[in-house]
């Protein structure tokens, strides 16, 4: 799967909204600090419709407008047949529509694009979406909708199932954080100087205010078309409409803010703007003010009188006032830089192949392998799906286990065949619950092409990945039917992880989507330190004839045996302690670690003939145990490890010198198996290995070093 780096996105503001540094309100302000920090701010092009030459950022186009003063004409046609024939020339894969549900039904028909929509004001108000069924048609025609608040939100879905909010989200307008400056004793009213702002609230209380403490002044910076509400007083001045960062530096130098709204505020940015620089400040209850900030005065009682006593209180009590100030700045609710990256990501979440989960920076995973309920938990120590599951969980994500082999066999039918049928269904409803972002598997047999296709179909977003610890050298008799089992999915999954350099393959099979993994060790599981200990024997080495056999099986041939009858000869002196190999059988679970541990050193000796990088998962148990280990040069782990961490060898000869050097030099032995656990522990943990999967399956760049 080839993931999308870049995200062409288009941006449009209701054609009345201004873009411009003096008279920007709102959603221009919303977009333009959002787009500011946007990772997609090169691919952005913002739409709306502003004359001027001052625009809050330079990827803005204005679309020119004629029918504005015409009553015959609709405007909003117009500027939905402009838009058209912009979004259709430039292939956007993103469309976000802000705060006019008309424009989008509008477009919706015409573009291909995916489409997200922002409400920053009450939906019950808005020409679209004030009836059940606009709102419902805004849900099935979009990606996502966006709320600058929870009640913005709570409206929307009012008598609406709140099950269908899964498609929505709520990201807050926000602010940067602010140093401190020194502060003037000012109070400050910053809105539309009316009724419904709470204008007359704040006349009443100010005056009283100015006349009982004289060394403080009032501000109000706003204005209003229908004025009836006007404040004479000496020490109050009235500013009229302010631009954003005049507003936003008079906040900065005064001590207290005042939002007493009758208005049922869709957010409130007074509110956050005033606690982010440092203000005192007082709100009314109304709409989503409360979702603001944790650190302002929330008047229990919406009147003059109330309002009055809350900033006569805090003008006396100086440290109350401070502490105010200082609660507000340091303890801001909404970062732009936080918001951002989870606007970026909610947009990743609308395009194939981009994840959805990651939205909360979480994903979720359905890893399928064997876990050996029918051998009675025996591989719990060298099973690599276990160490998975613990490092997807480690990184911060959802694992959800399936053990298709336990399925299979509790679940026969009445004849005590396993039902691949009954399987596929188990595996289909199961997506479907979950839903998964990522389905990550490890040798089977057991899932049908047809139920894989079923995965895709469901979520397009669905990235499979499959995984084999098995050799597959096709020079190995035994590598030939794995390679069989991996060819039966490596086509249909987006990407293979195998421990084999891909190379191997050269033409004989396509190695585009492979990719080498290092057996992981994991900190539950490798947790001896050997090197610390005094074990009785000298060298450890355990070999089967797979991991499903508790035993042999007799009158199979193996190279390794004959490697290990020529080594024995050669190290008479040496304590070896070998299991699988001179009628001894293998060993499992608990016996495999006290064995284990009871040895100074480790062969990790692999089928077939020594090829890059392939190991089985023996070298964890040794080296992540603390054994000093023992490995043909020919694997190539020189790319990984020195010789100051790991012993490689040339051939039978060396080796056998070898063992016996450090079987009696204890103090250099202890030293080099410590420092090959620590780097392997460094490199090839669990949580790092997982980490390297879910990157590659991201279409991140990553190295496995």
């Amino acid at each position: 799967m080839n993931l999308k780096k870049n995200l062409n996105i288009a941006t449009i503001l209701p054609y009345k909204e201004n873009y411009t540094y003096d008279k920007a309100s709102a959603a221009s302000l919303w977009v333009s600090e959002f787009f500011k920090k946007s990772k997609y701010k090169k691919n952005n092009i913002i739409y709306g419709h502003t004359k001027s030459k001052k625009y809050l950022s330079k990827n803005y186009k204005n679309i020119s407008l004629k029918n504005l003063k015409s009553k015959l004409k609709s405007t909003t046609n117009e500027y939905a047949v402009k838009l058209t024939k912009e979004l259709i020339n430039n292939n956007f894969d993103i469309v976000e529509i802000h705060n006019r549900p008309q424009l989008l039904f509008k477009l919706k028909n015409k573009i291909k694009s995916k489409f997200i929509f922002y409400f920053h004001n009450d939906p019950l108000s808005m020409k679209g979406s004030k009836t059940i069924k606009e709102r419902l048609k805004i849900l099935e025609t979009v990606e996502k909708i966006i709320f600058v608040s929870e009640w913005v939100r709570e409206r929307f879905f009012h008598d609406i199932d709140q099950k269908l909010q899964t498609k929505t989200e709520v990201v807050y307008p926000s602010v940067n954080k602010q140093k401190k400056i020194k502060k003037e004793k000012n109070i400050i009213f910053v809105g539309r100087l009316n009724y419904s702002k709470g204008y007359d609230i704040f006349k009443e209380a100010v005056l009283n205010i100015l006349d009982k403490f004289p060394k403080w002044k009032a501000y109000s910076l706003g204005d209003e078309d229908r004025r009836n509400i006007y404040i004479n007083h000496p020490r109050h001045k009235e500013l009229g409409f302010v631009n954003h960062k005049k507003t936003l530096n008079i906040l900065n130098k005064s001590e207290i803010a005042v939002v007493p709204s009758r208005w049922e505020e869709p957010f409130g940015r007074t509110s956050l703007e005033a606690t982010s620089r440092g203000c005192a400040t007082i709100i009314s209850n109304r709409g989503g003010l409360k979702e603001t900030t944790d650190s302002a005065i929330t008047l229990k009682d919406l009147n003059s009188k109330e309002l009055y006593d809350e900033i006569k209180k805090i003008i006396i009590n100086k440290k109350k006032r401070k502490l105010l100030q200082s609660l507000g700045r340091k303890n801001i609710k909404h970062k732009i830089s936080e918001n951002t990256k989870l606007i970026d990501q909610i947009r990743e979440s609308c395009v194939p192949f981009f994840n959805v989960n990651l939205i909360k920076k979480k994903l979720k995973i359905i890893n399928l392998y064997n876990q050996g309920q029918k051998l009675n938990h025996r591989l719990y120590n060298i099973s690599l799906g276990k160490k998975f599951t613990n490092g997807f969980v480690r990184n911060g994500h959802d694992v959800l286990e399936i053990s298709d082999r336990d399925y299979l066999r509790n679940n026969k039918s009445f004849s005590l065949i396993p039902n691949k049928n009954n399987f596929q269904k188990f595996l289909i409803d199961t997506f479907k619950n979950y839903n998964p972002d990522i389905i990550f598997f490890g040798h089977t047999r057991n899932i049908e092409i047809s139920t894989l296709n079923e995965f895709k179909s469901i979520n397009k977003n669905l990235i499979i990945s499959q995984w084999n610890e098995d050799p597959v050298m096709p020079s190995l008799n035994y590598s030939l039917k794995n390679i069989s089992n991996i060819k039966m999915y490596s086509d249909i999954v987006d990407h293979n992880f195998i421990t084999t350099d891909p190379s191997i393959f050269n033409n004989k099979i396509s190695r585009k989507n492979f990719n080498f993994f290092f057996i992981p060790v994991d900190k539950n599981i490798e947790s001896f330190d050997v090197f610390n200990m005094k074990p009785k024997k000298d060298l450890f080495y355990a070999m089967s004839h797979g991991v499903n056999r508790a035993t042999l099986k007799e009158g199979v041939e193996d190279e390794r045996i004959n490697f290990l009858d020529k080594l024995v000869k050669k190290i008479p002196n040496i304590k070896y302690d070998f299991y699988g190999f001179s009628n001894k059988q293998p060993i499992w679970g608990n016996d495999f670690n006290n064995a284990l541990i009871n040895s100074k050193m480790g062969l990790n000796l692999s089928r077939g003939k020594p090829t890059k990088y392939y190991s089985s998962n023996r070298i964890a148990s040794i080296m992540g145990n603390g054994l000093l280990t023992f490995i043909d040069e020919k694997v190539q782990m020189k790319d990984f490890f020195n010789k100051n961490e790991i012993i490689f060898y040339k051939n039978i000869n060396d080796l056998a010198d070898k063992i016996k050097f450090y079987a009696k030099n204890d103090r250099i032995r202890v030293k080099i198996a410590r420092n090959g656990k620590k780097k392997y522990f460094k490199l090839f943990n669990e949580t790092k290995i997982s980490k390297y999967f879910i990157d590659i399956s991201l279409g991140n760049k990553v190295s496995l070093l």
